[in-house]
């Protein structure tokens, strides 16, 4: 009896080792808080994974750039010391340059233009581009239209963007094109912004309102303007390697928890686009909502001719027409 009892409990022990060991665990880091509209984004991911996939897999996730910068997490990634990571598009043009063509300014017309297109086949051709670079793009998720902030005036036209010293992302379509409007560009990883602006060692930064809300920035910047510049997209990415080692039906579960969390994120930008205006003003900011967007089209020209020529014309009209 004794025997029998000593044999069942091992059976048990060993049972319980194996079950354990049947979970793989993997990282997913965002540079913004929990509560924002990338936590929600890999919040519901890393929950429809463990659903999706019995709890075999198990998602860890990492917020306020805990585990380095967006530009450090996708070198982290395609080198395969972490598994995935959800970002911005700011730096993707260092590791995908294709995906650049997505941050030319005043390219998408409105969010819905946005999500059409990423989602349709132009996004979808994009998503394929990463793989070459050791990636697995799960899917497209939205960061928002970004837009200008500032301590030092109101921004209403071209004119008053220049000479200010704004923090940009690590892109350089967004460097080329503010550099044409006469900002003093100062790329800088997203955790550091904060201090920066706190400091003065940057005037203004631009990002969605969904950022700004997060990041509390109303705490450290006096204006906000509407400018709606530039539509940002956010991506899943996934090691390639460690995506090629999933069973079929598991790369398909990854794929399908990627994309509900795209839609919990895009719910997200949504609501805080309804009314992170009148939140920031009741925080203080003085929102300028008429901006002369045209004005702003027209000083960058000159970077729209290079983009053409970098782009090609027709790549570029075929996004800004996408129906």
């Amino acid at each position: 009896m004794k025997l029998h009892r000593l044999v069942l409990g091992a059976t048990l022990a060993l049972g319980l080792v194996a079950g354990a060991a049947a979970q793989t665990v993997m990282k997913i880091n965002i540079s913004t808080a929990q509560n924002s509209h990338q936590g929600v984004a890999i919040d519901t991911f890393a929950k429809e994974v463990a659903k999706r996939t019995g709890g075999r897999y198990k998602i860890e996730t990492f917020y306020n750039g805990s585990l380095g910068g967006e530009r450090e997490s996708i070198e982290a990634v395609q080198l395969g010391t972490q598994a995935l990571t959800f970002s911005s598009t700011g730096p993707v043009p260092n590791f995908v340059p294709d995906a650049q063509i997505l941050d030319i300014p005043f390219l998408f017309r409105d969010k819905a233009h946005a999500r059409a297109v990423l989602d349709g086949p132009i996004g979808q051709d994009m998503l394929k581009k990463f793989e070459p670079k050791g990636f697995k793009a799960l899917a497209w998720a939205e960061n928002g239209f970004r837009n200008m902030t500032d301590n030092k005036r109101a921004i209403k036209e071209p004119a008053d963007v220049k000479g200010l010293k704004m923090r940009t992302m690590e892109n350089p379509v967004h460097i080329a094109a503010y550099k044409a409007l006469g900002i003093i560009t100062t790329p800088m990883a997203f955790p550091e912004v904060f201090t920066a602006l706190q400091q003065g060692t940057v005037d203004g930064q631009e990002n969605p309102l969904s950022v700004i809300i997060s990041a509390k920035f109303d705490q450290v910047q006096k204006y906000l303007a509407l400018t709606g510049h530039v539509y940002s997209p956010c991506i899943f990415l996934m090691n390639k390697a460690e995506f090629d080692k999933l069973s079929p039906a598991d790369q398909q579960a990854f794929i399908e928890a990627a994309k509900e969390g795209t839609k919990a994120n895009r719910a997200r930008v949504d609501e805080d686009d309804a009314k992170g205006v009148e939140y920031l003003r009741g925080k203080g900011m003085q929102v300028e909502t008429n901006v002369d967007k045209a004005a702003f089209v027209k000083a960058l020209a000159g970077a729209d001719a290079e983009f053409e020529k970098k782009f090609g014309k027709a790549n570029i009209e075929r996004i800004r027409n996408f129906k």
